[in-house]
């Protein structure tokens, strides 16, 4: 597939070792050869916006996510953005110095997944920053044009990285059928949960509730959606106790409580307490990812509610709405970016980025390196 080699400008590359070292060197390889690439490739220097999401955070410190194990070295970082360097042979849509957000996986485009356009649960697909592919917190990419999109001028490197997380939000609110004057509900204030908030606001849904343990997360997002409601999880409580507690906030009858809810927690008591809230015909969206087995989920409550229970697996055919949501004005997400980083600081991102206690919602990782091949 054609080629392109990519400048790094928002980037948050780490090396992904099984023992938690991250590795913020420059990557200098601006000899990469590119004409061996099928379909020719891009040469996409990520202009120097990368991202150091929760997952990477999973990776970096426990060297795996469910059943995706880092079993060697793997540069990290899949939320990135950047300046196109080079093409391949027969590169088409693309040019150097062309801006452009990263899509970053590569599936099969065989399989009958692909064919169905399903192409996110390929099962060969080559996604960036998961063993043994390496990803995008380093100066210099190779990544298929294909799957790189131009951003407008308009848009920063930092947008474009927060085009990623905006594209899982933007794949899971399809299916969580949230609608407009309709109560929806997040569970989880965290990066993912905000930007599904922000998103819920922007489709029209209302109440709007978002839920967590953290007070000042909830602080922050009363902040960013200054129209929603809050609730603080009590640990006290039982999970079935807490939804009663948050189907308060919509009025008092089973019509009122949310049709939509979206969990960006994965914690399987975040799991539980969404299945309790959400009304009895309506939809959970489980976005957040979490433990292999959970054990305890109210099957029957589900069961005899027909409560459609749903989950996804990244995102497909996002990237041209994430683009027009962020330069129409839709959706502005530029408050989650609390802490930026050189790229030869990246390590400090992570480990910043570790400290729940910090503040930090989403740090980027900047290499301003004026770099040409």
């Amino acid at each position: 597939m054609p080629s392109v080699e990519v400048n790094g400008h928002t980037n948050g590359h780490a090396n992904g070792h099984t023992n938690g070292h991250t590795n913020g060197h420059t990557n200098d390889h601006a000899d990469v050869d590119v004409s061996g690439f099928k379909n020719p490739s891009l040469q996409n220097e990520t202009d120097k916006t990368d991202l150091a999401p929760r997952s990477d955070m999973h990776l970096w410190k426990s060297g795996r996510i469910g059943s995706l194990e880092v079993k060697g070295d793997c540069v990290l970082g899949h939320e990135a953005a950047g300046l196109v360097l080079k093409c391949g042979e027969g590169v088409t849509n693309l040019k150097p110095g062309d801006r452009v957000g990263i899509e970053p996986q590569e599936p099969c485009e065989e399989c009958f997944l692909c064919m169905e356009g399903r192409y996110n649960l390929c099962e060969q697909v080559k996604f960036s920053g998961i063993w043994p592919d390496d990803g995008s917190i380093q100066r210099f990419k190779v990544h298929p044009a294909k799957w790189l999109y131009k951003i407008p001028d308009g848009l920063s490197y930092s947008e474009g990285a927060l085009l990623e997380p905006l594209s899982v939000i933007l794949h899971g609110i399809n299916g969580a059928n949230v609608r407009l004057g309709r109560p929806a509900l997040v569970c989880g204030a965290g990066p993912i949960g905000l930007v599904a908030l922000a998103a819920a606001r922007a489709s029209g849904a209302h109440p709007l509730v978002i839920t967590d343990i953290d007070p000042k997360r909830l602080s922050f997002a009363k902040d960013f959606v200054p129209q929603c409601q809050t609730y603080r999880i009590n640990s006290k409580l039982s999970a079935e106790q807490n939804a009663k507690e948050i189907r308060k906030l919509y009025g008092e009858d089973e019509y009122s409580a949310p049709a939509s809810v979206m969990e960006c927690t994965g914690v399987e008591s975040s799991v539980c307490t969404a299945a309790f809230s959400v009304r009895r015909g309506g939809t959970l969206m489980v976005i957040g990812v979490g433990k292999p087995v959970m054990n305890n989920i109210p099957f029957m409550h589900l069961s005899l509610a027909e409560i459609d229970l749903k989950f996804i697996n990244r995102y497909r055919d996002t990237w041209p709405a994430a683009i027009q949501c962020m330069s129409g004005g839709i959706l502005d997400l530029n408050k989650l970016v609390t802490h930026k980083f050189p790229l030869e600081k990246a390590v400090e991102a992570f480990e910043l980025n570790a400290d729940a206690g910090n503040g930090s919602i989403k740090v980027h990782i900047v290499d301003e390196a004026d770099a040409a091949l």
